[in-house]
């Protein structure tokens, strides 16, 4: 399908269009889909018998049965409705920063970007976020995508369908990054959470300035919401295994304050401690709340992500 572009290989579409999200509650959308939801209806697929009564359909009248036992029964069937599924991506300027390390004598910063290039976390959560999405629009899925910072900086409405593919390639690829990012004020603008019951996928290298109390904030206000929220933690090879060393000045690619630091083992050990205790505190909010976390680093083949992060948690299924 063309306006893929550079996001997706046109390949790749076929293969996601056998796959499903794997949402674990049946839901009661409003158009039809291909979901269970939790009321019998008109589908093919039969659910259960019932004994008849005056003004059930007579085409769900069972003659096979009632020609062996003499009692009237109709046939149920499971009714199929929609997911309402809401991606959001995050567009801090952290997500397309690329670690530039530099010396104190030096005039680039670390965690500049350079001009011209695009961050392999910033590529690949677009990536993702237009996988979800295609295989949502392809199982006749309502979605609805939003990129953030500290507000909603773009929004689609909602679409549904596989010829509303090409307009979320569209404003995946032409979303901006820049500034400093907080899920939780941009979850707290009005209008910025699902109007309906459903299934939220965040994408986000999640480097919260309030930690712990801000995803806490955050999730809370998805749990509301009645999401079962996926969060999809999109780090570099860079954050996860830095090779830094010597007097260095790094840079906050979000608020571009600098600190000099001697960069040692002792250093990196102590780093990649935290960083490992972040992420288990990441894990933990998610399971308190029955939410599902995951890690996928930057430099994954997307082919990897999705079978293999992705379908190997559940969240997606062939």
């Amino acid at each position: 399908m063309s306006g893929a572009g550079h996001l997706l290989p046109p390949e790749w579409l076929t293969r996601l269009e056998r796959l499903s999200l794997g949402a674990r509650t049946r839901v009661a959308g409003t158009l039809q889909g291909k979901r269970r939801s939790r009321r019998l209806g008109s589908s093919l697929e039969f659910a259960d018998y019932r004994l008849y009564t005056p003004g059930d359909d007579v085409r769900r009248f069972d003659w096979g049965v009632y020609s062996r036992t003499g009692k009237a029964f109709v046939r149920q069937f499971m009714d199929e409705q929609e997911l309402m599924v809401s991606i959001y991506v995050d567009c801090s300027a952290s997500m397309n920063a690329r670690t530039s390390a530099s010396t104190q004598d030096s005039p680039q910063s670390a965690g500049a970007l350079e001009k011209g290039t695009e961050g392999a976390k910033w590529l690949l959560a677009r990536q993702l976020a237009a996988s979800i999405g295609y295989m949502a629009l392809s199982s006749y899925d309502r979605l609805q995508v939003a990129c953030y910072s500290r507000t909603l900086d773009s929004r689609l409405p909602v679409l549904r369908g596989k010829g509303a593919a090409h307009r979320l390639f569209s404003h995946l690829q032409q979303a901006p990054t820049g500034g400093d990012g907080s899920l939780s004020a941009a979850l707290s603008v009005p209008g910025a959470l699902p109007r309906l019951p459903g299934m939220t996928w965040i994408f986000s290298d999640f480097w919260l300035e309030g930690g712990e109390e801000e995803l806490s904030r955050s999730l809370s206000l998805l749990a509301g919401a009645g999401q079962e929220t996926v969060l999809v933690h999109v780090l570099s090879r860079e954050e996860l295994e830095p090779r830094l060393s010597g007097d260095l000045r790094l840079v906050d690619s979000e608020r571009m304050t600098g600190k000099e630091v001697a960069v040692t083992g002792r250093v990196l050990d102590a780093y990649r401690e935290e960083l490992e205790n972040y992420r288990q505190m990441l894990a933990r909010v998610c399971a308190e709340r029955g939410m599902t976390y995951v890690l996928i680093p930057a430099d994954m083949p997307l082919q990897e992500a999705v079978f293999g992060i992705l379908a190997g948690a559940g969240l997606v299924k062939g």
